[in-house]
């Protein structure tokens, strides 16, 4: 079984999608006081980071379509977190912007990832060197799909 590069557990894609399920899992119960799921959480760290922005930059950073955060949006719009406006300049913008109350979250939030360290029961170096390999692989990931993309794009016949 050891040799079958078929065993799911020595599949990269099974390790990353349950690492990815039990750790959000864990991220639940530390995100629910501040009335956020972990999609808005991301959300929520990319605005704490720079505000205002693009919707385009917002999802440019997530690494996730516009159409996907539109209903996130709304409902951080919904309990006070943000304002959207369409710039005037280009109706086809969508500025987003933290509130007042979304900026004061961030004080109740800087302790979630302490929160959820502790939950893990991980030392942070390990959970750093997890991070950063796991940058190597999406950096990875994005450069494969980008030569994809430009070999696909190419007209038949050529390449």
């Amino acid at each position: 079984m050891e040799d079958d590069p078929l065993a799911l557990e020595r599949q990269v894609c099974f390790a990353l999608a349950t690492a990815s399920r039990s750790v959000i899992k864990l991220y639940r119960p530390v995100l629910e006081p501040l009335g956020l799921t972990h999609p808005q959480y991301l959300v929520m760290l990319a605005l704490w980071e720079r505000s205002p922005r693009s919707l385009r930059d917002i999802a440019d950073a997530l690494l996730l379509e516009p159409p996907t955060l539109t209903p996130l949006l709304k409902r951080l719009e919904a309990v006070g977190y943000l304002e959207r406006r369409r710039n005037p300049a280009d109706e086809r913008e969508l500025g987003v912007e933290l509130t007042e109350t979304g900026r004061a979250l961030r004080e109740r939030a800087l302790e979630v990832p302490v929160r959820v360290a502790e939950r893990l029961g991980l030392p942070v170096a390990v959970l750093e060197e997890a991070r950063r390999t796991l940058d190597v692989l999406v950096r990875a990931s994005q450069e494969a799909m980008g030569r994809e993309q430009g070999r696909s794009a190419q007209p038949a016949g050529v390449g």
